[in-house]
């Protein structure tokens, strides 16, 4: 019986994605949608599981195809947080283009050795990556201080990459992004090169992509 409603869920669901433009798009739809290459460790009875315990109040977890425990940590109409494993994240949001058509943002974020994570921009369907069109992620000299540009040699001899933690904020639609690098570096060496790296990053999204906040 529960296989059966999984099935006519998903089929409303589908139906829902062909209004999109219209903003009417529910994040919970777009999950429970998702393709299995966006999230390979749920099925879909999964999802309907993790959303019905989110909405019962339960902290309960739904087993993964792992044997591991995922959770919804956070669940409005345009956002969501999934716990999807010990060590890794997820955060969905539903954005309207300047266009009037819905866009799915999915930030994926694991914590070893220290936050790091991606953006990627979807399609309301999931059918398009769209990341390209909508978003530039920083290279290492939009991370560096006025100093910093001045000893850009010695940060990239010291620092061979940036850890950066993404979350978007759809009040303010602003998308911050952290850097986390003293996380994983030594202490001495992350003394040397603090100065010359920025703690933060904002993004605004302006409905046709995300401009770096000035």
């Amino acid at each position: 019986m529960k296989k059966l409603f999984c099935s006519l869920i998903i089929a409303l669901c589908t139906l829902g994605m062909t209004s999109a433009s219209q903003a009417q798009l529910k994040v919970s739809e777009a999950f429970i949608k998702a393709p299995k290459s966006v999230f390979p460790l749920l099925d879909d009875m999964t999802k309907l599981d993790m959303i019905d315990y989110y909405n019962s109040s339960l902290s309960t977890s739904s087993a993964n195809v792992l044997d591991g425990k995922s959770r919804i940590t956070l669940l409005q109409p345009q956002k969501m947080t999934i716990e999807m494993t010990n060590a890794s994240t997820y955060e969905i949001d539903l954005l309207t283009t300047a266009s009037g058509d819905t866009i799915i943002t999915l930030i994926s974020t694991v914590s070893t050795p220290a936050h790091d994570s991606q953006l990627t921009v979807y399609s309301s369907d999931w059918s398009a990556n769209l990341t390209d069109k909508f978003f530039e992620r920083p290279s290492l000299d939009d991370w560096l201080t006025a100093e910093g540009k001045n000893n850009s040699g010695e940060v990239e001899a010291l620092v061979p990459f940036l850890l950066v933690s993404y979350s978007y904020n759809p009040e303010e639609r602003a998308l911050s992004l952290t850097n986390n690098t003293k996380d994983f570096l030594s202490t001495d060496i992350y003394d040397i090169v603090a100065a010359y790296l920025k703690p933060s990053i904002t993004y605004l999204w302006n409905g046709k992509k995300f401009q770096p906040s000035k």
